[in-house]
């Protein structure tokens, strides 16, 4: 069975595609841009927009029935890789004990000219 989801806390969809899907107890979250649902706009610096990203994530998580501890996998893009340090400072705050796996990577550009998107698959 396959269910989308939608949380009003976090931005509408950029393009055709949802926030998330769950598809048999399986949550696939797209990527979540560090825009502040509200506004649209984006914070300045690293740390500030991987707070928001991750904050953007965990509205869906929450609007699935999960948390962040039901992660078990994670996709950080970053415009620089030079940020990697202070994304994994910040990312921390919002795993703690088993840490889900994770990929990550330096792309050329994000949309919106962000300096990271972050996505995430859990499970209940």
């Amino acid at each position: 069975m396959k269910r989308t989801i939608c949380s009003p806390l976090a931005p509408a969809a950029v393009g055709p595609y949802c926030q998330a899907v769950d598809a048999n107890g399986t949550l696939y979250v797209s990527g979540q841009l560090p825009l502040v649902p509200a506004t649209g706009e984006m914070p300045e610096g690293i740390e500030a927009q991987t707070r928001q990203s991750l904050d953007n994530l965990g509205a869906i998580l929450h609007e699935a029935g999960l948390d962040y501890c039901d992660v078990v996998k994670t996709t950080v893009l970053l415009q620089h890789i030079s940020d990697f340090g202070a994304m994994n400072a910040i990312y921390a705050d919002y795993f703690s004990g088993s840490f889900p796996a994770r990929v990550c990577y330096e792309v050329a550009a994000l949309p919106k000219g962000a300096l990271v998107e972050i996505d995430c698959v859990a499970v209940k």
